[in-house]
C-alpha cells in the first residue's frame, strides 16, 4: 500500500488551505473580526431566543426584530470595513486585473480614495440625522428607546470605513508596482 505524504510536507509543497486567512491579517485588522463575531453571536442568540419564545407561546418578543435589524446593519457596516481595509472590496476585474502594474496600482489607489471620501461625505451627511433623532426625540418602534441610540452608529461606522480605505490609499501609495504585483499575485493564490 502507498503511503502519502502529510499535506504540506516538503515532498508536495505547502498546503495554502491548511490555515485560514485570518491568522495572516494584521493585528490593526483583528477590530473588525472581534465586531463581527459579536454581532453575530448575538443576532444568533436573539433568533433564537425569539424561536424558542415563539415555540412554546405562539408569541414573539417584539424587540428582537428591533435589535435583529440593528445588528444586520452593524454586521454589514464591519464586513464593509474588513473588506476595505483587507483590499477585497467588490471590483470590476476586468478593468483593475488588465495593463501594466502602474495601472493596476493607480485604480487601486483610485478606488480606495473614491471608497473614502463615499464614506466621509455618508458619514457627515449622517450626523444631521442623528441630531435630528435627538433633537425631536424619536423613538424606535418596538422598544421604544431614543431611536438616536441606533442612528448614532452609521455615522461611526462609516467614518471606520473611510479611515480603512484611506490606510489602503497609502499602503497602495507607498507601495512600488513591482511589490504591488507581488501582493496581489499572491492574495489571489495559484491558479488552478
Amino acid at each position: 500500500m502507498p503511503s502519502h505524504p502529510p499535506t504540506g510536507s516538503p515532498e508536495q509543497g505547502p498546503d495554502r488551505r491548511a490555515a485560514p486567512a485570518t491568522d495572516d491579517a494584521p493585528r490593526f485588522l483583528r477590530l473588525e473580526d472581534w465586531l463581527t463575531v459579536a454581532a453575530m453571536a448575538l443576532l444568533a442568540l436573539i433568533t433564537f431566543a425569539n424561536v424558542i419564545v415563539r415555540y412554546f407561546s405562539n408569541s414573539s418578543f417584539a424587540w428582537t426584530e428591533e435589535l435583529s435589524i440593528f445588528l444586520m446593519i452593524v454586521l454589514a457596516l464591519v464586513g464593509g470595513a474588513s473588506a476595505v481595509a483587507r483590499d477585497q472590496h467588490i471590483r470590476i476585474e476586468f478593468f483593475c486585473a488588465a495593463g501594466s502594474a502602474a495601472r493596476r496600482r493607480r485604480l487601486a489607489q483610485l478606488g480606495a480614495l473614491l471608497v473614502a471620501l463615499l464614506f466621509a461625505l455618508i458619514a457627515v451627511l449622517s450626523v444631521r440625522v442623528v441630531w435630528d433623532d435627538y433633537r425631536f426625540e424619536e423613538t424606535s418602534p418596538g422598544i421604544g428607546v431614543p431611536q438616536w441610540w441606533y442612528s448614532v452608529w452609521l455615522p461611526i461606522l462609516s467614518l471606520l470605513i473611510a479611515a480603512r480605505a484611506v490606510g489602503l490609499l497609502v499602503r497602495r501609495t507607498r507601495q512600488s508596482d513591482a511589490r504591488y504585483l507581488a501582493a496581489d499575485a499572491r492574495e489571489e493564490g495559484p491558479r488552478p
